[in-house]
């Protein structure tokens, strides 16, 4: 007979138990992608991008024509031309000699000679070689999320395969709602994993098998870490590999667990969605960057509205909102410890208030991770 999980007296600090989950933890092989499948995942070093465009080219259509040899040209002093200049279409390489593109109207074609009817100066009508892409430049720097934005500086440079950091993460889902499955799985895309998803009935044998760490980086489990008759995801994991700590001194989330199977972290969420949010924000979350070898996620430092207490001992979530000021903007407290899914779905970022502290007084400028990147 398995006896119950129970909690232990005294609950893990938050920063004991991220630290020992931490501990010895490297960033993944980088793997090459095509830019299609290398969106939100974590950039590599890449090689240095060539110059773009490589060659100037006509921003319109036009006469590719040398400015200098326009002086002086007008309506009223036509300069007649030898022959037809060329005709660029937008987007084409200008032919050499040339630096500039003339409006078709700018050249009369109507006599025996076609003549010049307005001046120009260099460049105009045309885009620089390198003025787009500087020789040189990076795609993005390593550690930063890949965005459109990155993406499409590789593809206007003709990169097939970018060099990225992907950490495969398994969950398992132990007979639990699909609402927190989906909230984590999204939150994990959006962090630059691979996702891959496994069933598993409430019982330690049946998550035990569930818990297979070959082919993944990072094992979460969703679900079965309270102490009811039917929650054994902690048993589970202690018979696998190693439990690092069941309980920790996190507000929502205390019931949450971290351990080890061989060298694969694995963090145990409770089965509730907002135990389960501020659980993989205070856990989960740092490990997959460290995993990915991501830079700092951005934070944003503003006063506080009001005053945010906290009991001392328990660190404790608070989901915040920008409320603009008359000078500044400020952070207003949406939920403290206890976070509904309105305000999980509302709040613009998330603040850990340390186990140690009671709390933050109101004007106290505070840093908070920004849930909207």
């Amino acid at each position: 007979m398995i006896t119950a999980q129970r909690l232990p007296a005294s609950l893990t600090p938050l920063d004991a138990a991220l630290a020992a989950v931490l501990r010895d933890l490297a960033p993944v092989q980088p793997i090459e992608l095509p830019p299609a499948d290398a969106l939100r995942c974590i950039a590599a070093e890449m090689p240095a991008l060539r110059a773009y465009p490589p060659h100037d080219v006509a921003v319109s259509d036009g006469w590719a024509m040398r400015a200098n040899d326009l002086v002086g040209a007008s309506s009223y002093a036509p300069l007649p031309l030898a022959g037809l200049p060329v005709w660029v279409a937008a987007g084409a390489a200008m032919p050499d000699g040339t630096d500039c593109v003339v409006d078709a109207d700018a050249v009369d074609t109507s006599g025996p000679l076609p003549q010049v009817l307005a001046e120009a100066i260099p460049g105009q009508g045309v885009r620089r070689a390198g003025s787009d892409i500087a020789v040189g430049r990076a795609v993005i720097a390593a550690g930063e999320p890949l965005l459109p934005r990155g993406l499409l500086l590789a593809r206007a440079a003709g990169l097939e395969l970018l060099r990225v950091r992907r950490p495969r993460l398994r969950i398992v889902n132990i007979c639990n709602g699909q609402l927190t499955v989906q909230l984590i799985a999204d939150t994990a895309r959006l962090a630059g994993a691979e996702v891959v998803y496994a069933e598993a009935a409430p019982d330690v044998t049946a998550i035990a098998n569930a818990l297979e760490a070959d082919g993944c980086d990072l094992i979460i489990t969703i679900g079965g870490t309270g102490v009811g008759h039917t929650d054994a995801a902690v048993n589970a994991l202690a018979t696998r590999g190693a439990l690092i700590a069941h309980g920790i001194a996190l507000l929502p989330g205390r019931t949450t667990a971290v351990g080890r199977i061989d060298a694969t972290p694995v963090v145990a969420l409770p089965g509730a969605p907002d135990q389960a949010f501020a659980a993989w924000w205070a856990i989960a979350l740092p490990v997959l960057d460290r995993l990915s070898g991501r830079c700092p996620r951005k934070s944003l430092a503003l006063p506080l509205e009001r005053k945010v207490a906290s009991g001392v001992g328990i660190a404790e979530v608070v989901l915040l909102t920008r409320q603009q000021g008359p000078q500044q903007g400020s952070w207003a407290a949406l939920a403290i410890g206890d976070l509904s899914l309105d305000a999980i779905a509302r709040a613009e970022a998330l603040l850990i208030v340390p186990g140690a502290a009671e709390g933050f007084a109101a004007g106290t400028v505070v840093d908070a991770y920004m849930l909207r990147e």
